[in-house]
């Protein structure tokens, strides 16, 4: 930080990029800011402070790393005041504070604005803020809650805090958290200084003697009404598995009641309970240190020199390709976009301006922005045009052979030093790349659906896969903000393979007998976003039909009672019920136009014996482990090689319920021994899918406790 007067005694303390990791907090960041306050504190002559955020301000999001190790609630909450005492100390500095904003902000950022008494910024379409802790499993615990809810009222602070979505400059100016809009960095600075001179006097709202709640506390005018229908909203979304929300609606409420104070230490006491919490912990660690320990190259050859992506070229335009275009631009590349004829490949073109269309109108771009992401691309039905790309990714349909003819094709109009990607689910990336010219620069990168939404991409070694070609994989992963996640090959992979035990689990207990609702109604209660038959309707039966025939006999040559099961269900729905999924209008649900989707009353006449059934807690631990020990299995088998890469991978690649910290950390929760115990007893009762794999009783024998 940069400490600077000005002739009016105005001090300016600038917040400078400290490194280049914006998630965690050092050291370095107490101490400034503290380093500043004395400062302050001990100025006679101060008028006023102005803080400025600018692009290269270092404010991370949390001291997370902090706080994730602290177990005793004690240390918890005499950490969190310490924290907030800094910020406090701001407040009583007896001069007007203003927050000078030119950027971004998130977590401390938004904290430390709030404890100004004044914040301005410059209206830019780039600047976004929010709270976003909440999607994180924590909470702006730093007096956030009970700044924002006495700045801007219960009833617009709960949506931004309880949904964690951004905001730009001029909804944060309506909504009441900046107080004003400048069109330039000078100005901002400027109409600072003057709302300073104008205010010396000042002090925030919830120190004056005569604050009133704005719109009321929590049992005035409209709250109570607004709030009594908080509690069973957050339980239809969470099903009581993220504490988080609960602990915000709790602190917004109750700090309402009291003056700032007490409801800072009330804040402070929820947030060290919230903090001890066994799904908070999992939360963590999943999403702050195996993320980040992915997205700094865990997986990623250490001896490669870091590579340099400034044109790729996309192979398909339908369903995937134009996802993969899109995202490609949209990162600053060049993007050619190649199908077998230019109607098609224009057809992909008009879905990505759609996609531009929705995110301008989401005010996520500018008008101009879309249209530099769309002058990046370039539609052709010409394979030539592809020479002088720096990668390849081919997204065709999932078919062995037509791949095989598109990688032929492609090689004839490239340089073979070029690195080909493979955008499949299931087909062995040895097997395709049988069709290059140059195997070693042949890769898998396989996107989920939709690519512009989802975070994940699997990237995939071949038997001959060379270490640059790898390297060059995941810098183009990173480079279009994708989590990257290395596997070695095999049918299915990891994430498709895992997965695909979700939806036969599924279709098991269906065939058992039990009612379809209820084996929904059990998969929601997990945690899981959707439930497996409303999976198996959206990407086909049909689809799951035809990897089956294609996988044949490679996985599991024996074919279980279990197996027999759901292959029954898919013969059924397909070949008797004519019911291939929600393409077609129909499948385990039925699709009307002008209402929700719902269970066939044909499916729960042909399939419902209420005399087979399972309770639900039964139906949720069979969700859990077919899924589990079958990523085990790809450890034992080395597809996977560390927890952090199958808890990342099953979160982001299917939802994996993420407060369970991942499918591996389920197992490390629950306890080696335990697990692999309570397998053998579901495998005695259910099947073989359940026997647990050997890998744990070695590492049982060995001594280990758990998956790292």
């Amino acid at each position: 930080m940069t400490y600077q007067k000005n002739q009016d005694n105005i001090a300016i303390i600038q917040l400078k990029l400290k490194d280049q990791n914006p998630d965690f907090l050092n050291q370095g960041y107490n101490e400034g800011l503290l380093e500043n306050i004395i400062r302050l504190e001990n100025d006679p002559d101060l008028k006023g402070v102005i803080i400025r955020f600018s692009k290269n301000s270092y404010l991370p999001k949390y001291d997370i790393e902090k706080l994730f190790k602290v177990d005793k609630a004690d240390m918890c909450f005499e950490y969190i005041e310490s924290q907030k005492n800094i910020l406090r100390r701001i407040e009583n500095l007896k001069v007007p504070v203003v927050a000078a904003i030119n950027c971004s902000l998130v977590g401390l950022g938004m904290e430390l604005a709030l404890a100004c008494n004044y914040r301005i910024a410059v209206d830019t379409a780039e600047s976004q803020f929010e709270f976003s802790e909440v999607r994180h499993g924590i909470i702006p615990g730093y007096g956030g809650i009970i700044r924002l809810t006495r700045t801007i009222g219960i009833e617009k602070s709960l949506p931004l805090l309880l949904n964690g979505n951004q905001f730009n400059a001029k909804q944060a100016l309506d909504f009441g958290f900046l107080n004003k809009l400048e069109n330039s960095n000078d100005k901002m600075i400027d109409k600072s200084i003057q709302w300073i001179k104008a205010n010396q006097n000042t002090l925030q709202p919830w120190d004056q003697q005569n604050f009133i709640f704005p719109h009321g506390n929590a049992h005035e005018g409209q709250n109570p009404a607004l709030i009594s229908a908080y509690p069973g909203k957050i339980r239809k979304k969470t099903r009581g598995n993220f504490p988080a929300p609960e602990t915000i609606l709790s602190i917004a409420v109750e700090g309402s009641l009291v003056d700032f104070e007490t409801a800072c230490r009330l804040e402070s006491r929820f947030y060290t309970e919230l903090l001890l919490k066994k799904a908070t912990k999992n939360i963590i660690k999943a999403n702050w240190f195996q993320l980040k320990k992915i997205q700094s190259g865990l997986s990623r050859p250490q001896k490669i020199p870091k590579t340099t992506i400034s044109k790729v070229g996309v192979v398909g335009s339908g369903l995937m390709g134009h996802g993969i275009a899109y995202v490609s631009a949209k990162a600053g590349l060049e993007v050619v976009m190649v199908d077998s004829n230019q109607s098609n490949a224009d057809k992909g073109l008009e879905k990505i301006k759609k996609i531009l269309l929705s995110d301008v109108k989401k005010h996520a771009i500018t008008d101009s922005i879309a249209k530099d992401i769309l002058y990046r691309i370039n539609a052709t039905d010409k394979y030539e045009n592809l020479n002088g790309c720096d990668l390849i990714v081919e997204a065709v349909y999932e078919d062995k052979k037509l791949k095989g003819k598109v990688t032929i094709e492609v090689e004839r109009h490239i340089l073979n030093d070029k690195v080909f990607a493979s955008n499949t689910s299931t087909i062995p990336i040895t097997d395709l790349a049988e069709n290059s010219n140059s195997p070693d620069s042949f890769i898998g990168i396989h996107f989920f659906s939709p690519v512009n939404q989802m975070k994940l991409v699997e990237i995939i070694k071949g038997e001959k896969t060379s270490e640059s070609t790898l390297a060059k994989a995941f810098d183009f992963a990173l480079k279009i903000e994708k989590i990257p996640l290395v596997v070695s090959d095999s049918r299915g992979f990891y994430t498709t393979r895992v997965f695909e035990r979700y939806a036969k689990e599924g279709m098991a207990l269906l065939h058992e007998g039990n009612h379809p609702v209820s084996i929904e109604s059990a998969a929601r209660a997990a945690g899981f976003p959707v439930g497996p038959l409303a999976v198996i309707d959206e990407i086909s039966i049909q689809l799951l039909a035809d990897i089956r025939n294609q996988s044949g006999n490679d996985l599991n040559p024996k074919k279980t009672e279990s197996e027999s099961s759901w292959n029954d269900v898919i013969d059924y729905m397909l070949k008797i019920a004519k019911r291939p999924g929600r393409a077609s209008g129909k499948g385990f649900y039925e699709y009307p136009t002008k209402r929700e989707k719902y269970i066939s009353s044909e499916i729960v006449k042909y399939f419902y014996k209420s005399q087979n059934s399972s309770n639900q807690e039964e139906m949720v631990e069979r969700l859990y482990f077919s899924q589990s020990i079958e990523a085990v299995r790809c450890f034992e088998e080395k597809i996977v090689t560390s927890a952090a890469d199958a808890n990342i991978g099953s979160i982001f690649g299917w939802g994996f319920p993420l407060f369970s910290g991942g499918v591996i950390q389920f197992i490390n929760n629950y306890g080696l021994e335990k697990f692999r115990d309570r397998a053998n007893i579901l495998c005695d009762k259910h099947g073989e899918r359940f026997c647990p794999p050997k890998l744990l009783d070695r590492m049982i024998d060995n001594g280990e406790d758990c998956f790292k």
